[in-house]
């Protein structure tokens, strides 16, 4: 008898990293406004739409208006049997916490979203959690893709593309993109009952504590052709267009065909509010800009964190 399969993309909107996953309300209404110009029209030209899109938020965000805006706008466009948003923080470990918390945060996450998960995936066998990046996108054939190679490997546990393309969304110019190391796009299946169950969950992926490990203790699967896309915008804390693992830059029939394949070809570019201190920070080398956000942002977070705790 032929499993019944729930696919999930997954979009850890707020929650993670620095500054306890939270910048503002300002960057908030940037980060809505870049996932509904780009990542929305991409899952919407998805050439298979049976997904649900769940979104995940820290407690304290559950009556912002931007929040509720947003999962109104994503029931609007996909309907409400697929969309769930969740608030009780990011369901992937967080290595910006030593182990002990992290391991705690990623329990307590699963377990604040297992109810609301469990509503909308009904009656299945095993669920695929595709990590959707807030501000990335994947190729029109991705989710197509992603079941139809789950179905034909069974003894496959996760999925993940090798390379990809990066984006400036603010001037639409778009380049190569080739990691060295398993980039954050790929898709881990689970048995229901050990994803719903918070201890399964976390000993089932290892768990992974980044990307680069996913790996490690599931039996992964890599694509080899380009099927994500980075966004860069100006809002990222890591990621800049000049990164080092960006290849040749795309021009003509090329450029205009990728944009397409990810359905973005009439995606204008993006504009942002920002704020006098942003746009002071990025006249600095990205380097320093780095140097400033760690020591302001992570290193003055965790010892006000750690503050709290004791």
């Amino acid at each position: 008898m032929e499993s019944k399969v729930k696919h999930l993309m997954y979009v850890p909107f707020t929650g993670l990293g620095l500054y306890g996953g939270f910048r503002g309300k300002r960057w908030l209404r940037n980060r809505v406004k870049i996932f509904c110009q780009f990542v929305v029209p991409s899952l919407l030209s998805q050439s298979s739409q049976n997904f649900i899109i769940w979104v995940s938020w820290r407690h304290e965000d559950r009556n912002l208006e931007e929040v509720q805006s947003l999962k109104t706008y994503l029931e609007t466009l996909f309907g409400r049997e697929r969309v769930v948003f969740t608030y009780s923080g990011v369901c992937f470990w967080d290595d910006k916490h030593p182990d002990d918390v992290a391991r705690l945060r990623l329990i307590n996450a699963i377990h604040g979203s297992t109810g609301a998960l469990l509503n909308i995936l009904g009656e299945c066998d095993e669920v695929l959690m595709t990590i959707q990046p807030s501000d990335d996108c994947y190729s029109l054939r991705s989710v197509e893709q992603i079941q139809k190679y789950f179905h034909e490997l069974p003894d496959i546990q996760a999925l993940g593309f090798k390379q990809g393309y990066v984006m400036d969304y603010t001037t639409l110019t778009v380049a190569e993109w080739n990691p060295n190391t398993t980039p954050p796009f790929f898709t881990i299946r689970f048995k229901k009952d050990v994803f719903s169950n918070p201890l399964s969950h976390v000993e089932y992926t290892g768990p992974y504590k980044s990307h680069e490990y996913i790996g490690d203790k599931l039996k992964l699967g890599l694509f080899e052709e380009r099927g994500f896309l980075v966004g860069t915008h100006g809002e990222n804390i890591s990621t800049v267009f000049t990164h080092p693992f960006r290849g040749k830059i795309l021009e003509g029939q090329e450029k205009e065909e990728t944009l397409k394949a990810f359905g973005l070809n009439q995606t204008p570019p993006l504009k942002l509010k920002i704020s006098l201190r942003k746009a002071l920070m990025r006249k600095l080398p990205h380097g320093w800009q780095r140097k400033l956000r760690y020591w302001f942002g992570e290193r003055m977070y965790a010892k006000i964190y750690e503050f709290i705790r004791s």
